[in-house]
């Protein structure tokens, strides 16, 4: 296998530190609030990673963590809490938010395929893990107490830029937006282990420490769970590109002080979801979520279809305009899998062959839409019997997870089927347009008697096939 790390800046031949054993470990979510769809096209991304790793023959041991402790939006002390705030928002307790929002996360990752890696920690459960590891980093001479709290002392770590590709200057504070440096360090680019002297005053979370009572910094959580958890030597780590500098670049430094040694061979970062505004966030717009996708009548996995169509290290580009094509695309691919024959006849000659090429293309990068075009030429190969496309297509899905081998209780239209639809839904637009409501209705309820269901929203109108 093939895949660009991110340390290096090339495409590298990957080699795991045991044969056949993946260590991999995924920044998980901070369970605040929900997660929007471009947070989620980096766990697809990830996913697709797992398990193309498996098809490929990989034992895969992945670890995430969940993000339930308070910590700072940056390490100058002078961001947010964001847990703190979450529950001020909603009037409940820091744990109590993070019990329902780690719900909904793992509830959006279900309607995705995104398969729950087999070990889930909570940061708030490994505080003593930070501890020790704070500790041997003070002895290290790699951290220092300043006005109460621990900072990593950067100058202290090798390559500390190599990951970011920047130098001190354009990273001259070590955080995320411009903020103010922290007159407490010794250093601007230093960042905080642990906190006793903060400017939140009502933090609930909070433990005590040999330095005071108090709560870990914003990176501390990631290199203990994955000590903890996968031991000293890591193949991989993923996460997306927000989280190269600082995150990723102060797990390493930490992490290596800690243990003395290199720590993580391939870094594999997934690229933004962008809108017509820019980046995706839960600030920017309208907070796009898989219950507001489905609530607007989309399958969400029409929009794991419509990520996999692109590179998970290419800017992607959301609107309702693409993903309406992506759902359409879709439901003719699950539609035309459908008809296929089950009837039992299984023609071996070519199913190397295919299987080669979908490994070919897990290999090349994580190419997702080479693996799509795969299975397109599966599905037109004359050659092949219905049950052997079937079969193909079952072990790709082992990948993909778009559930392209439907029940046999689910429904499928004809294409001339659709064609009607969309011919109703154009005289039905027509007819509200003139103001004339009762044709309209009247479309509409013929529509659903057919056991088709129409469904209106802002970015217009669109259908689901129902029960008649």
């Amino acid at each position: 296998m093939k895949i660009y790390n991110t340390l290096t800046k090339t495409v590298e031949q990957f080699t795991p530190n045991e044969e056949n054993t993946v260590r991999m470990y995924t920044c998980g979510p901070t369970v605040y609030h929900y997660a929007h769809i471009g947070n989620l096209r980096t766990y697809i991304f990830e996913d697709i990673l797992e398990k193309g790793l498996e098809y490929l023959g990989y034992n895969v041991l992945r670890v995430m963590n969940v993000t339930d402790v308070g910590h700072l939006e940056n390490d100058s002390d002078d961001g947010e809490d964001k847990m703190q705030k979450g529950a001020e928002r909603e009037h409940k307790s820091v744990y109590e938010i993070a019990d329902f929002y780690e719900r909904a996360f793992f509830k959006d990752c279900e309607s995705l395929n995104i398969r729950k890696p087999k070990v889930v920690e909570r940061a708030t459960k490994h505080i003593d893990t930070y501890i020790e590891m704070i500790k041997v980093l003070l002895d290290k001479d790699f951290a220092y107490i300043s006005n109460g709290n621990v900072y990593f002392d950067v100058t202290k770590a090798n390559n500390y830029y190599q990951l970011s590709g920047k130098n001190q200057d354009e990273l001259y504070v070590g955080v995320r937006d411009t903020v103010e440096n922290d007159k407490s360090k010794r250093n601007p680019q230093d960042f905080g282990l642990w906190f006793t002297v903060s400017k939140f005053s009502k933090q609930e979370m909070k433990w005590d420490s040999p330095w005071g009572v108090g709560y870990p910094g914003w990176h501390i959580e990631c290199s203990g769970i994955s000590y903890k958890f996968l031991g000293e030597y890591l193949d991989i780590h993923c996460g997306g590109v927000d989280n190269i500098f600082p995150h990723h670049t102060n797990e390493i430094a930490q992490s290596e002080g800690f243990l003395g040694h290199k720590w993580c061979n391939y870094w594999i970062h997934g690229e933004h979801l962008n809108d017509s505004k820019g980046k995706m966030s839960k600030s920017n717009g309208e907070f796009l979520t898989i219950d507001l996708l489905e609530s607007k009548g989309y399958n969400p996995l029409a929009y794991r279809f419509f990520c996999l169509q692109s590179h998970y290290r290419k800017v992607l580009e959301f609107s309702y305009d693409a993903l309406d094509a992506a759902q359409k695309t879709y439901d003719k691919l699950r539609n035309k899998i459908k008809k296929l024959d089950r009837t039992p006849d299984l023609h071996e000659s070519k199913l190397d062959y295919y299987k080669e090429r979908f490994s070919d293309a897990i290999n090349n990068d994580l190419n997702t839409s080479s693996m799509l075009t795969v299975l397109y030429d599966v599905l037109k190969d004359n050659e092949l019997s219905d049950f052997t496309k079937l079969y193909l297509i079952e072990d790709f899905d082992k990948v993909l997870s778009l559930d392209l081998i439907m029940d046999d209780d689910e429904k499928i239209i004809s294409e001339e089927t659709e064609s009607m639809i969309l011919k109703k839904i154009e005289e039905r637009n027509l007819a509200k347009k003139n103001k004339d409501f009762e044709t309209a209705d009247k479309i509409r309820d013929e529509l659903f008697d057919q056991g088709i269901k129409l469904i209106d929203s802002r970015e217009g109108t669109t259908y689901e096939i129902i029960e008649g």
